[in-house]
């Protein structure tokens, strides 16, 4: 297959400031990320992603999944660099998933589940292999909502989402993440789930809390996307409707600046 090389500057001068940085920006505007998982995506989607001409629109590319094998994380990042100079950061599934060609990672912890050994263990077992890495490393408190169907996260975390019915229980539990010093929050359905986040529980989470907010999972529609900015996401991602549909940036495109 001939490589189509798209030549995207747009974030080309944005280097000179980190990704915290440029995620914390987005009080002043709203900002889209694009979720690939290099175990699913082949060369010629990513060509349509990056080639559509509302990828001008994303602000950030998250690159994994729960079960990436680590040389098809490091062929799709190669992939993605040669096309774009948006900023890769890796959403890790295990410590295998790291790499230094990306350029930062989202230090997930678990914070809604009791598993320990996605609280701190994970993060024992990489810590000098991110040490040793040129990796922005972003603290993040993650969080797994009930989007109405079990997903790999859920299976593969052995934990319990929370009821989209229990906004408090989710509020709580970010303001404790924030208070520990997670510098970024993140709502997640989970990959293929039946709903996202409901505007209630993002409302209630978003009071609470002084950074940054990641809401994914369950965004099909860009009646969808245009909820849950409203309710207070500062960055919404999608990754399982874009595989289906890229054309789907263009509807993400228009809710972000109707938000």
């Amino acid at each position: 297959m001939k490589t189509v090389v798209v030549h995207d500057t747009s974030f080309r001068n944005l280097k000179i400031i980190s990704i915290l940085e440029q995620i914390s920006s987005c009080q002043k505007r709203k900002m889209i990320s694009i979720l690939i998982d290099p175990d699913k995506a082949t060369e010629n989607q990513i060509d349509k992603l990056i080639g559509h001409p509302d990828f001008i629109n994303v602000d950030f590319i998250f690159i994994g999944g729960s079960l990436v094998t680590d040389g098809s994380m490091g062929h799709c990042i190669h992939l993605i660099k040669q096309r774009t100079q948006k900023p890769i950061v890796i959403f890790p599934g295990s410590p295998n998933q790291i790499h230094n060609q990306a350029d930062g990672i989202l230090l997930l912890s678990l914070i809604s589940g009791r598993n320990s050994d996605l609280l701190i263990g994970r993060h024992v077992e990489s810590s000098h292999k991110l040490k040793n890495s040129n990796l922005e490393l972003l603290s993040t408190g993650y969080i797994l909502l009930d989007g109405g169907r079990t997903t790999t996260v859920s299976y593969i975390s052995n934990t319990t989402p929370i009821p989209q019915d229990k906004p408090d229980i989710a509020a709580a539990t970010a303001l404790a993440g924030c208070q520990i010093g997670h510098k970024l929050i993140y709502l997640d359905c989970g990959s293929g789930a039946n709903n996202h986040a409901s505007e209630k529980l993002i409302q209630q989470v978003k009071n609470e809390i002084n950074v940054p907010l990641i809401v994914g999972g369950g965004i099909k529609t860009q009646y969808d996307a245009e909820k849950v900015f409203r309710a207070g996401a500062d960055i919404v991602v999608v990754g399982n409707h874009l595989e289906k549909n890229p054309y789907f940036l263009s509807e993400l495109a228009a809710a972000k600046y109707n938000s």
